[in-house]
C-alpha cells in the first residue's frame, strides 16, 4: 500500500534536526524522517476484536509538524519506542474487514478514531493503575505491545499498525466511533475536537472569564467546547495576528486581542483594573485577572503570558506541544496559581462517564457545532509534502487544519472546500515528499 513512512532512528532523527535549522522541508526530502512508499505492507489484524480500516480523510497534528521537524520531547521518547512509523492519528475511514469477534461493526460501516490503545485494547489483565481509574489517556503501559504489538500510543505511533498517513489501518473495535453520514470535512476532527474537549473540562469553573491562547486547531476547537459548554462564559482568544481573528470569532470567541504586553494591557482597559510593571522585566501582570487561561500554543512566552493574565487562585491549562520551556514560575507561587496538564481524552466525570469522543460524535452531527470552516487544506497522499509544508507554516500560508487523502480512499461525505496546498509567501514551491520502494535512503 501507499503510505507516509518515518523512519525514526537516532542518525536519521539528528540529521534531520540540523538540516532542519537550514532548510524547512528538511524532514522530508531524502535523507530526512519522512518518506511516502508505494511498498508498504498492510497491517494485520492483531487480534479477534480489531477491524481493518481504509482511510478516508486524514489530518495533519502539530505533533505530526514536530515529528517532520523533528521537535519532539526528548523526555516522552520513553513512550514513543517504535523506530518507524506511519503517522497520523487523526482520521475517518470505512470498516473494510472485521476480525471473528467483533460484535458492533460491520463492513462498510464508517468511523472515526479514537487513536489511545489502553490496557484493555493491549490484552492487559489486571489493567494498569490509570486505566483502573478510569484514564485510558494516561496508561502506564504505553510502550508495551501486549497482544496489539505497538510500542506506542496507539496508530500513527507504530508502523505494525498503521496511521492515517497510509491507505490502510487497524483498529480495535472499541477504538472507532460510528460516524455514519456526517460530512467528512466534520469527521475528521474527531479526534482534535476530543482533545479541545477534554482540555476544557480540565478546569472546574470558577468564574466568569477565559483566555485561549492561539488560534491554531487545538485553540480554536477548545474555544468551541468552552463556548458549548459554558454558553455565558466570556472568552478571549490571542492570536498573533489577523489571520486567526474571522475563525475564532466564528467558534465562539466574544474577543480576539494580540499577545504580549498588548494582551494585558487590552484586557485591563476593557474589563478594568490595575496594569502592574515589575522592574526589568518586560511583561506586565494584570492586576485583575481572567479565571483560566488555555495555552494551545506551548512556547515560553505564551506560558508567561497565561501566568500573568491570571486571577490569584487561576488555574492554567497547558494543551499546546509538550517540551522543555525555560519559564518564570515565581507567580505560581505569589499568586497560588494551579497547573494543570491535559493530553488524550477518555471516560470524562463531568460527562457522567461517558467517553469524550462519543460526545463529540455527536457534536459533530450537530450543525449547531461551529467547525465546518476548520479544514482549509487538501492535497492527495502522494503530495504530503506539500501538505506538510502549508501545515508548518500554519497562518503565513492562511492554514487552519490540512489534510490528505489517499488516491484511491472511499468517496468523501458532503462538500469540502479545501485549497490545494501551495506554499507559503516567500517560500520555494513545495516539492513532493520523495517516493521510495524497498530500503529507503
Amino acid at each position: 500500500m501507499r503510505a507516509v513512512v518515518a523512519e525514526l532512528t537516532v542518525p536519521r532523527y539528528l540529521a534531520t534536526a540540523v538540516r532542519s535549522r537550514a532548510q524547512d522541508d528538511a524532514g522530508w526530502r531524502r535523507g530526512g524522517l519522512l518518506r511516502v512508499r508505494d511498498d508498504v505492507e498492510e497491517p494485520a489484524l492483531p487480534g479477534p476484536r480489531w477491524v481493518r480500516l481504509r482511510t478516508e480523510l486524514a489530518g495533519i497534528c502539530g505533533s505530526d509538524v514536530g515529528l517532520a521537524h523533528a521537535r519532539i520531547a526528548l523526555t516522552l521518547s520513553a513512550y514513543y519506542p517504535a523506530r518507524r512509523t506511519i503517522p497520523g492519528h487523526e482520521l475517518v475511514g470505512v470498516v473494510e474487514a472485521t476480525g471473528p469477534q467483533v460484535r458492533h461493526l460491520a463492513e462498510g460501516d464508517r468511523v472515526a478514531l479514537d487513536p489511545v490503545l489502553s490496557c484493555r485494547h493491549r490484552g492487559f489483565d489486571p489493567v494498569c493503575s490509570s486505566c483502573a481509574a478510569g484514564r485510558p489517556g494516561t496508561c502506564e503501559r504505553f510502550d508495551l505491545p501486549g497482544s496489539s504489538g505497538c510500542t506506542g500510543v496507539g496508530q500513527g505511533f507504530d508502523a505494525r499498525l498503521g496511521g492515517g498517513f497510509g491507505e490502510v489501518v487497524v483498529a480495535h473495535e472499541d477504538q472507532c466511533v460510528a460516524v455514519g453520514r456526517t460530512p467528512s470535512r466534520r469527521a475528521v476532527l474527531l479526534e482534535p475536537a476530543a482533545v479541545g474537549l477534554h482540555a476544557a473540562l480540565r478546569w472546574e469553573r470558577h468564574g466568569e472569564r477565559a483566555v485561549v491562547i492561539g488560534p491554531g486547531t487545538i485553540g480554536l476547537l477548545t474555544t468551541a467546547a468552552l463556548r458549548r459548554l459554558h454558553p455565558d462564559l466570556h472568552v478571549t482568544v490571542v492570536s498573533p495576528d489577523p489571520s486567526g481573528d474571522q475563525r475564532a470569532r466564528g467558534v465562539g470567541a466574544d474577543r480576539v486581542v494580540r499577545g504580549g504586553e498588548a494582551a494585558v494591557h487590552t484586557l485591563a482597559a476593557e474589563d478594568g483594573g490595575r496594569v502592574l510593571h515589575p522592574d526589568r522585566t518586560a511583561l506586565p501582570i494584570l492586576e485583575r485577572g481572567v479565571d483560566v487561561v488555555y495555552d494551545c500554543v506551548g512556547k515560553p512566552d505564551t506560558i508567561d503570558l497565561a501566568l500573568h493574565l491570571l486571577r490569584p487562585g487561576g488555574t492554567v491549562v497547558l494543551v499546546g506541544a509538550a517540551g522543555r520551556q525555560r519559564v518564570d514560575w515565581s507567580l505560581v507561587w505569589n499568586r497560588e496559581l494551579t497547573v494543570r496538564g491535559t493530553i488524550n481524552a477518555g471516560p470524562e466525570p463531568a460527562l457522567d462517564g461517558r467517553r469524550t469522543c462519543h460526545e463529540i460524535a455527536h457534536w459533530l452531527a450537530d450543525d449547531a457545532y461551529p467547525v465546518d470552516a476548520m479544514v482549509t487544506h487538501l492535497a492527495p497522499l502522494g503530495r504530503f509534502g506539500a501538505a506538510m509544508q502549508v501545515a508548518s507554516a500554519g497562518s503565513r500560508a492562511g492554514a487552519g487544519k490540512v489534510v490528505v487523502r489517499p488516491e484511491d480512499g472511499p468517496p468523501l461525505v458532503g462538500a469540502l472546500h479545501a485549497r490545494e496546498p501551495g506554499p507559503p509567501p516567500g517560500a520555494r514551491a513545495p516539492d513532493a515528499a520523495p517516493h521510495g520502494r524497498g530500503t529507503a535512503s
